[in-house]
């Protein structure tokens, strides 16, 4: 691995990613808080002398189909968006996930209505793994970090291509627009791209029409059973500070790494308290949360939205007696405090 120290924003930091991850073509429309990414891509692209291209759509739906034209052409593409344009895509994504094509998108959560500004949200997750007229067999990866946000990028165009489901990149406008100091871990060998539509050579058959239930029940059917062969090596998460921990904080993305500041001011107190975090949250890494949970006596799951994130867990877990709490705080973001004062409320 190659490694350069930088000073960098998140969205600055995702522009780099595709660009390491060896995309080609961006297509998007302009939305805060993701608008910067559409920029720098515009600006490395008119610097690239023609070896990276852009289109600006006339709305996001474009956008969408736009990648999908792409990616049967064989070109590693993508888009960004939040929030209504995050909803506009979800007919090219659910395309995506039943032709099994490499969508990639990074979603820059927002908080509020179509018109809102509001920058920190977890409130698209629920959107990210179930929107659109399928059953869910789409990858989402959660950044909690600058760094962790260009290497997810990376991952996410390595894993589309690899097992061709739609992938998402979730972060929010405060990790997008937030600059630190960042080392990127820039790939050796990202993985290699080829046109779908193989027309000059064989006739390919991509089939979005079904005339019964059943021709379309046993497409899906393999569909399934690609995803549950695939989901385990796709899931990934963090274990922090789990091992003799009695209470264990699950939180994604920024709320995520105020929970690990959190813990560690609650570890110098003595509290015996660790962190799961879930780098991808769909599929879920449902086999090391639960041995995460050995010995744990209370979960308390923080998130900033409502429940979007519990409900992933509670599933997971159904059928195991824990005694399991829920903060949630939707559209507002947490400091390490904060979650102190409220483990320490729930543990009495």
């Amino acid at each position: 691995m190659t490694e350069a120290k930088e000073l960098l924003t998140g969205n600055e930091a995702i522009v780099r990613g595709c660009v390491d991850a060896g995309a080609k073509i961006m297509f998007g429309y302009p939305i805060t808080p993701s608008c910067e990414i559409l920029n720098g891509w515009i600006l490395q692209a008119d610097a690239s002398k023609d070896k990276t291209k852009y289109l600006q759509t006339e709305d996001e739906i474009a956008a969408g189909f736009g990648v999908l034209g792409a990616v049967l052409a064989g070109e590693k593409s993508f888009t960004a968006s939040a929030g209504p344009g995050h909803i506009l895509m979800q007919d090219p994504m659910a395309m995506a996930e039943n032709l099994r094509l490499p969508f990639v998108g990074i979603m820059m959560q927002r908080g509020g209505p179509s018109t809102g500004t509001v920058n920190f949200s977890q409130q698209e997750v629920n959107l990210a793994a179930f929107g659109g007229n399928g059953d869910g067999m789409r990858i989402v990866y959660s950044a909690s970090t600058v760094a962790e946000i260009y290497e997810l990028v990376i991952k996410a165009f390595d894993t589309a291509w690899k097992y061709r489901f739609p992938t998402t990149v979730l972060g929010d406008g405060y990790l997008g627009k937030m600059k630190t100091t960042v080392t990127l871990k820039k790939p050796l060998n990202p993985v290699k791209s080829e046109p779908i539509l193989k027309e000059l050579k064989e006739s390919t058959n991509l089939r979005n029409c079904y005339s019964t239930e059943e021709s379309l029940g046993e497409v899906l059917a393999k569909n399934i059973a690609d995803w549950n062969a695939a989901r385990y090596k796709i899931a990934e998460s963090e274990s922090y500070k789990t091992a003799d921990a009695k209470t264990l904080i699950i939180a994604h993305g920024l709320v995520a790494s105020a929970a690990k500041g959190a813990v560690d001011m609650m570890r110098k107190n003595k509290i015996k308290v660790g962190l799961f975090r879930p780098i991808t949250l769909h599929p879920f890494d449902t086999k090391s949360l639960i041995s995460a949970l050995d010995g744990v006596k209370k979960i308390v799951i923080v998130e900033s939205s409502l429940n979007q994130l519990a409900r992933l867990v509670k599933y997971e877990l159904a059928g195991m007696k824990l005694d399991i709490s829920e903060v949630a705080k939707p559209a507002q973001g947490f400091t390490p405090e904060e979650i102190i004062n409220r483990v320490e409320e729930i543990n009495g």
